[in-house]
């Protein structure tokens, strides 16, 4: 992922369109694309910030994070359940559709583990 561009720029473009000069003007001044300029300082008069926005990070797990009690109390109902199962559930009762993986994550992210039936090892000694 790239890193936003520096601060100083981000100041002397925001401060030339603020004496005056026009976005686009502004931008080939200081080597910066149109859009770059329009971005920056629409967000600077929306928010009077001039730092870049946070890069990356969760936009969606929000939606099955919604439906944390019913899923734990599902796990904990059945130790066993399967993913899909889950996701299943999910679909059928909240009307929320969600890959599998998505699940681990959630599972992940809540410390939630599947150990192996004990009784079903084999035995260490011969």
């Amino acid at each position: 992922m790239t890193r936003p561009l520096s601060n100083d720029l981000r100041d002397r473009v925001i401060d030339a369109v603020e004496s005056g000069m026009s976005r686009r003007t502004a931008a080939e001044r200081f080597g910066v694309a149109v859009s770059t300029a329009i971005k920056w300082v629409r967000h600077w008069r929306e928010t009077g910030s001039r730092c870049p926005r946070p890069q990356g990070g969760d936009k969606r797990s929000h939606r099955i994070e919604a439906h944390r009690e019913a899923i734990l109390a599902l796990v904990e109902e059945s130790p066993d359940i399967t993913l899909a199962e889950i996701a299943g559930h999910l679909e059928r009762s909240h009307g929320l559709r969600v890959a599998q993986s998505t699940v681990w994550r959630f599972l992940d992210r809540h410390a939630v583990t599947f150990k192996k039936n004990r009784a079903r090892r084999r035995t260490a000694k011969a």
